[in-house]
């Protein structure tokens, strides 16, 4: 600065036009600085940094430039040149140093920021991050920060200890508490939600009271986001997961087999004894020919041995077509190759009622996708209605208005 007085002086320039032309120079000479530091710092620099990262063989450094954590630290040089230079203007000197340092705090709470997200960024490369989600952690470590930052930044501005206003912050606490709730038993839940590795991402839950069934896309410090299988998108509080019921289906998904559970009803006025017409039938079905043989021997034994008059078919043993159809039906499901076959596998029949007989299909398909475990379930009920007036069975169903019309026209004709 002085040597910029005594040049213009030498000029023939005094007094308050010799300041204020020597203090305008000054401010051109430091924003010219500024620029050509900054120029240097992004163009050759970063470049050269950027360079050096994307021809390593590591790919964090990678997220790291993408996250822009070098970009924001770069802005750090204009700053500290300023702040160094506030000397030169002894009135302004507080005011400029009070400035350039809360910019520079700024810039570092946007760094420490980015950095957290690259390091969130880098962990969900890992396949443990679906079991142990950070990012409700990174979270609370972002809400600190700014906390902090800003009372800096406060206690900068008004030249004041940054505990001193801590220690006011104490007579809020219960405001703070109210602010932060939401926050407060997100940390919990998320903690207790990651110990006890009650959801991850990728989980298929279902929660009817918020109407949510679908996928876990993403897991925060207070919501976790589910996309419903027809698009839409459920934010359930993380707290809810914890005080409210939800079902995870990743049991089914890790298992590799997904539970078919369904019956079809079996009018019970067509069950009845097997004729030797049907068994001569049966024993043409590949799934029973072996089944007919061997049960029809010990029917016999049993039949002979107890000395059962046959002139009745209530005496003895005998077959029937449902019991031969139930075999029928679990022979096919275990030669089906989409049926689980190291899970359960169970044909039975349930308390007869209004509706008939219900025969259920008990067993696991071995491929959990949902599309594939539909049409797997649709193919065998298919088949199985297909087939029962082979056994002479018919499913049961209420009358419809074309029964009742064909009960009318029987009528008229007889």
């Amino acid at each position: 600065m002085e040597f910029i007085k005594h040049q213009l002086t030498g000029l023939g320039l005094n007094g308050l036009t010799n300041l204020y032309l020597a203090n305008i120079l000054m401010v051109l000479f430091i924003a010219l600085l500024c620029i050509a530091a900054n120029f240097i710092t992004k163009k050759i620099v970063l470049r050269t940094i950027i360079h050096i990262v994307n021809n390593n063989r590591y790919t964090w450094d990678n997220i790291i430039v993408e996250k822009r954590v070098f970009h924001n630290l770069s802005h750090l040089v204009p700053a500290i040149i300023i702040y160094f230079s506030a000397p030169i203007f002894p009135l302004y000197q507080v005011l400029i140093e009070k400035a350039a340092m809360t910019y520079m705090i700024i810039i570092m709470i946007t760094v420490v920021n980015a950095l957290l997200n690259a390091f969130e960024t880098i962990y969900r490369t890992f396949e443990i991050s679906k079991i142990r989600p950070i990012k409700g952690y990174i979270q609370v470590v972002k809400i600190v920060m700014f906390i902090i930052g800003g009372i800096v930044v406060i206690s900068n501005l008004i030249g004041q200890n940054p505990l001193i206003i801590l220690s006011g912050l104490g007579a809020l606490s219960a405001v703070l508490m109210l602010i932060f709730k939401d926050s407060i038993l997100g940390l919990v839940a998320g903690i207790q939600l990651s110990s006890n590795d009650m959801v991850r991402v990728g989980d298929w839950i279902e929660m009817p009271k918020y109407d949510a069934d679908g996928d876990v896309i993403d897991i925060t410090l207070n919501t976790v986001k589910v996309m419903n299988f027809d698009k839409t998108i459920t934010m359930i509080p993380s707290y809810a997961l914890i005080s409210d019921s939800f079902k995870n289906w990743r049991g089914m998904q890790v298992s590799g087999g997904r539970r078919i559970k369904r019956s079809v009803h079996i009018d019970t006025s067509s069950i009845r004894f097997c004729s030797d017409e049907m068994i001569a039938e049966f024993r043409k079905i590949h799934y029973l020919a072996d089944y007919i043989t061997i049960r029809l021997e010990e029917i016999n034994t049993y039949n002979a041995e107890h000395q059962i008059n046959r002139d009745s078919n209530v005496n003895g043993r005998q077959l029937t077509n449902i019991g031969v159809f139930r075999e029928y039906i679990h022979q096919y499901l275990r030669n089906h190759p989409q049926i689980h076959k190291d899970m359960t596998l169970i044909v039975r029949q349930l308390a007869p009622g209004d509706n008939g007989l219900p025969l259920e299909i008990y067993a696991f398909s071995n491929d959990t996708t949902w599309s594939i475990y539909e049409k797997l379930q649709a193919d065998i009920f298919d088949h199985i209605f297909a087939v029962a007036p082979t056994f002479g069975l018919r499913p049961f169903q209420n009358p419809t208005g074309h029964d009742i019309v064909q009960l009318k026209e029987n009528k008229l004709l007889s």
